[in-house]
C-alpha cells in the first residue's frame, strides 16, 4: 500500500511504499476512505512533540471500512464503517485508568504518532477504541468530528457553563464547537489573526456573534475562554478579555511559552488549564451530540498525496474548516481479504 510518512524532523511526508499491516487480535484491518488533517499532525512533522518514532505514518481522524478482523473481534462486522480518534489505546492499570481518567493514561498509545495513522490507504485499530459514527455524516465530513469535534467538545466542558464564549484561533475545532455551542443557546466570540478578515467572516458564517482580532477587545467581558492556537502570548489575552470567574482552557498538546503577566489579570477567581487527549466516553457522547446536532463540517478534500500541501496551508492559516485527505486504491492484497 502507499502511506505519506515523516522521516525526520523538519521535513515534507514522503509518498513510500508499505506493507499493509496484519491486525492482532483486538485489531480491525480498516481501509482508510477519509482521515482529517490535525494541527498536531504538524507538530509531529515538525518534531514539536516528544519521541516520536520516525518514520511515523501521521494521522489521526481516521474514517474507515472494516476488511478484515482479528480473532478476538466481535463487535464489529466486516464491512463497518467505524471512527478512530487520537486514543489509540491505555494500559488499564495505572492509577488514572482504574480512576476513570484515561486520557492522562501513563502508559499511552496514540494513532499518528506512537503508532501509524491514516495518512495510508490502510491502517490497524484496536477495535475496543474505535468509535460508530452518525450515519448523517458522509466520510470527509466525518473525519474532523474524530478530534477537532471531540478535543473541542472536552475544551467546552471544561470552560464551565458560562454564556458567552471566547474562542482563539478559528479553525477546524472553533467552528465545529461554535456550531455545538449555538445549539445550546451560547454566543460565541471569535478571535482570528491580525488582518484575517476572511478567517472572521467565516466564524461569523457559522454562527459566531462576533468575530475579531487577537489583538482586540471583545465587546463585552467573557465568562470562558478556549485558546485552539498554539501560541502562549494569547493566554494573557485572554485572561485580560474575560470577567471575574473565567477559566481559560488551552486546547492544544502543543504550545510556545506563556509570557509573564501581571497577577492582577489572574485574580479574582479566574483560572488557567488545559486538556489532555480525550477518553473513549468523551467520544460516545459527543457522537450522540452529533447524531442530533445538524452540524455542518466545513472541509477542504485532498489526495492522499497532496498531504504536505494540506500541511502547509493549515501551518499558514490558509484553511476555513478542516483539510480531510482521501486515499485511493485497490482492495487489500492476498492475505488481507474480507
Amino acid at each position: 500500500m502507499t502511506a505519506m510518512r515523516s522521516h525526520s524532523r523538519g521535513t515534507p511526508l514522503s509518498l513510500d511504499e508499505v506493507p499493509i499491516p496484519f491486525p492482532r487480535p483486538h485489531e480491525v484491518l480498516l481501509q482508510v476512505l477519509a482521515c482529517g488533517v490535525c494541527r498536531t499532525d504538524l507538530h509531529i512533522a515538525d518534531g514539536e512533540l516528544p519521541h516520536v518514532r520516525y518514520p511515523i505514518t501521521p494521522g489521526h481522524e481516521i474514517v474507515g471500512r472494516v476488511v478484515e478482523r482479528g480473532t478476538l473481534v466481535t463487535a464489529v462486522a466486516n464491512g463497518d464503517r467505524v471512527g478512530v480518534p487520537w486514543l489509540a489505546s491505555t494500559c488499564g492499570v495505572c492509577s488514572y485508568c482504574r480512576n476513570g481518567a484515561e486520557n492522562l493514561c501513563d502508559y499511552p498509545q496514540f494513532t499518528g504518532y506512537t503508532i501509524d495513522g491514516g495518512y495510508a490507504q490502510y491502517v490497524t485499530a484496536d477495535v475496543r477504541y474505535c468509535l460508530r459514527l452518525p450515519e448523517r455524516y458522509p466520510d470527509e465530513q466525518a473525519a474532523p468530528l474524530l478530534c477537532a469535534g471531540l478535543i473541542g467538545y472536552r475544551a467546552y466542558r471544561a470552560a464551565g457553563a458560562g454564556e458567552s464564549l471566547g474562542l482563539y484561533g478559528f479553525g477546524a475545532a472553533a467552528h465545529l464547537l461554535t456550531q455545538v455551542a449555538s445549539a445550546d443557546g451560547r454566543r460565541i466570540f471569535a478571535f482570528t489573526r491580525p488582518g484575517d478578515l476572511q478567517s472572521q467572516q467565516f466564524a461569523r458564517s457559522v454562527g459566531a456573534t462576533w468575530a475579531g482580532a487577537t489583538d482586540e477587545s471583545p465587546p463585552e467581558p467573557l465568562d470562558a475562554a478556549i485558546v485552539f492556537a498554539p501560541v502562549g502570548a494569547l493566554v494573557p489575552d485572554a485572561l485580560r478579555a474575560t470577567r471575574k470567574g473565567a477559566r481559560i482552557v488551552c486546547a492544544g498538546i502543543h504550545m510556545s511559552d506563556i509570557p509573564s503577566f501581571s497577577y492582577d489579570l489572574l485574580w479574582g477567581e479566574r483560572s488557567v488549564g488545559t486538556v489532555a487527549n480525550l477518553t473513549r466516553a468523551d467520544g460516545e457522547e459527543f457522537m450522540q451530540i452529533a447524531a442530533r446536532i445538524p452540524l455542518n463540517p466545513v472541509v477542504e478534500v485532498f489526495r492522499l498525496t497532496q498531504a504536505n500541501q494540506a500541511l502547509e496551508m493549515l501551518r499558514h492559516g490558509q484553511l476555513n474548516g478542516a483539510a480531510v485527505l482521501k486515499p485511493s486504491g485497490p482492495r487489500a492484497s492476498a492475505g488481507h481479504e474480507p
